[in-house]
């Protein structure tokens, strides 16, 4: 009998037999597990990374063999914990020579990655300072945020730019600094406004000497250092003298510092007698949400205070959110010498030290149990509690809202992120879009975009090809998100500032780049533009109204105002730079210094511009080459 086809041949197996079988992917505790057999007994940082390649936790540790096994062997404290360790598909190692230099780096990256699992601290804007620059023979004092790049002293952090502000008002009554530029300052040939209302001394004019001017910055540099006792004794001496020696004038100058500096104080709920220099935190923490209040004391003084609301877990303990927030918040941010804190923190002697060394001076975290730092701590901790309070009763009023938006445009659940866009514009010119955000917690400022209009092909005041052109290149970024993994900033809803023609043209741009899933939605005012008469436009809907009393309604209208009021300040912003722009920017080889230099040798562009070749020549830093191209360059645009 011939032999069968479903038998294998006689010297060997079948083909389908001899196929190798790759060994299982490992996922999950099995996965950790191998990677613990080769780590070290070493400081170190761990990354535990997902399916898609986002990363889900940061954590440090002084062994990583130890800490790693612990997520091996399923010793879980939460749910979560035993989540993530599920979702686990890879991890990354990172050693450290201590642990300081472990939890330095585990900051860095929990700021930068924002894993899911992990505490983030959000809304993490700088500070403002206030600034005394010692560049200039009469020194200038300002508002100051970002980098330490000017020589001078600064003094903060302020809570505010309103907290700073009114204290430089009050620095200006007291010791009469100039604020103005250095081009306002060299310019001036007569006393400006603000030493008219004694707010400044007047040094551009020689009203006051560079050396009486400098003792009065050297007071202002006393005063923000603490030393405002000293300060107020040593003016209301001289004030004492000047009414001694009949100087009346003089002793009302003096009595008028005094008041002011004194309204610094007089001002402030709470001002601490024993405490020069401390940052208080408070955490107060709810149903899974948590508020962490901070105040800054600086020079013996309450500099305001900020409220926080870090993403955390419901299974998260107070203390070491608290840990995770004040590592994340000195990140990039100076520290003072004294922490104050509601709840002992797990990691307090490692981020001591990190911070010391940082500073390079000792610093301390302390949990105060009595006494005035005490009593500071409870005032942080009430502000903490009604400001989370408030934002929860917010919250739900606000997931009411994105329901009844939901109901309105027929979504499938409550939207996440709205993105509203408007355009803003004079005839054409200087046309610019902005896009707002909005969702369950609120505007997203941190969101925000604005888009400068830079088509050429569009007739000025083209609104149909301006909101084509902004939802065009909004939607090839998302596309290039989406192909990276990162669908996060997707929009649930796009609201357009106007009609069935604003929708159609960004219903086009949304099917030729393949994301026409995403409900889109025109709000066009009534005939008189009056609040209440809003239509409505969608695809497969006739235009439709709301009740005029619907709460919908009125929310609506506060994101359609919200973003006019953003694109009207973009559009302002680039008139304002295009007004100012001199036709010197145009010449190549003429960079701020030449610029600077002709405009102080001519008076103005239309100087320049009226100067001979050999005039050009004179001025420090124009060659000849340089001097003829800027001839020519006028002579060919007037011609």
């Amino acid at each position: 009998m011939a032999p069968s086809d479903s038998l294998p041949p006689p010297d060997g197996p079948s083909v389908d037999t001899a196929v190798a079988t790759a060994p299982p992917r490992l996922v999950g505790a099995e996965l950790i597990a191998d990677e613990v057999r080769r780590l070290p007994d070493s400081p170190g940082v761990y990354r535990m990374i997902g399916e898609d390649g986002a990363v889900l936790y940061v954590g440090k540790a002084k062994s990583l063999k130890k800490r790693v096994i612990q997520y091996a062997q399923g010793r879980f404290h939460t749910q979560r914990i035993a989540h993530m360790v599920h979702l686990t598909r890879s991890m990354v190692f990172v050693t450290t020579r201590t642990e300081t230099e472990a939890l330095l780096l585990e900051i860095n990256l929990i700021k930068s990655l924002k894993p899911r699992f992990n505490v983030l601290l959000r809304d993490d804007k700088s500070f403002p300072e206030i600034l005394i620059r010692r560049d200039h023979d009469a020194p200038q004092i300002r508002k100051h945020r970002g980098s330490h790049t000017i020589k001078g002293e600064y003094f903060g952090p302020f809570a505010s730019a309103w907290a700073v502000n009114r204290t430089l008002n009050t620095l200006q009554k007291a010791f009469l600094l100039r604020s103005c530029s250095d081009n306002v300052y060299e310019s001036r040939t007569r006393p400006c406004m603000l030493h008219q209302i004694r707010r400044c001394s007047a040094p551009c004019v020689g009203l006051v000497s560079l050396s009486a001017y400098g003792e009065l910055v050297e007071e202002a540099h006393q005063f923000l250092r603490g030393r405002s006792r000293q300060v107020l004794e040593r003016l209301s001496a001289d004030m004492q003298t000047a009414s001694d020696e009949l100087e009346f004038e003089t002793a009302a100058r003096l009595r008028d510092r005094i008041r002011a500096l004194a309204a610094i104080t007089a001002e402030q709920v709470v001002n601490p007698e024993t405490l020069e220099e401390a940052d208080v935190f408070a955490l107060h923490s709810e149903g899974g949400q948590a508020c962490v209040q901070v105040f800054f004391f600086r020079a013996g003084q309450n500099w305001g205070n900020r409220a926080y609301f870090p993403r955390v877990d419901r299974a998260d303990e107070d203390g070491e959110i608290l840990d995770a927030f004040l590592g994340q918040f000195y990140d990039d941010k100076p520290t003072p010498r004294l922490i104050l804190v509601s709840h002992d923190v797990p990691n307090q002697t490692l981020l001591e030290e990190a911070f010391s060394e940082k500073l390079g001076r000792k610093v301390e975290i302390l949990t105060p149990r009595r006494g005035e730092k005490r009593e500071l701590v409870a005032h942080a901790m009430t502000n903490a509690r009604e400001a989370l309070g408030r934002r929860m009763a917010e919250g739900s009023a606000q997931g009411k809202l994105l329901a009844g938006v939901s109901e309105t445009f027929g979504l499938d659940s409550p939207p996440e992120r709205i993105e509203v866009y408007d355009n803003s514009h004079i005839q054409g010119t200087n046309a610019v879009g902005g896009m707002i955000v909005a969702g369950p917690e609120g505007l997203q400022k941190g969101q925000y975009r604005k888009f400068n209009i830079k088509g050429t092909e569009l007739t000025p005041g083209d609104d149909y090809g301006m909101m084509r052109e902004v939802l065009r290149r909004r939607f090839s970024r998302l596309v290039k998100e989406e192909e990276a993994g990162d669908s996060s900033a997707r929009p649930d809803l796009i609201l357009i500032d106007g009609g069935q023609g604003q929708l159609d043209a960004v219903l086009e741009v949304a099917a030729e780049l393949g994301v026409d899933d995403i409900p889109i939605v025109g709000v066009a005012k009534g005939p008189e533009r009056d609040a209440g008469m809003e239509h409505f436009f969608m695809p497969g809907r006739a235009p439709f109204m709301l009740d005029h009393k619907s709460p919908v309604l009125y929310y609506l209208q506060r994101l359609r105002d919200e973003a006019h009021r953003f694109a009207i300040g973009a559009h302002r912003t680039r008139r304002s730079a295009a007004m100012v722009k001199s036709p010197l920017d145009e010449i190549e080889g003429v960079g701020p210094g030449r610029k600077r230099a002709l405009l102080h040798a001519f008076g103005s562009a239309r100087g320049v511009e009226r100067a001979s070749v050999a005039d050009l020549m004179k001025v420090d830093g124009v060659s000849q080459p340089l001097a003829e191209r800027i001839h020519g360059f006028f002579r060919k645009a007037g011609g």
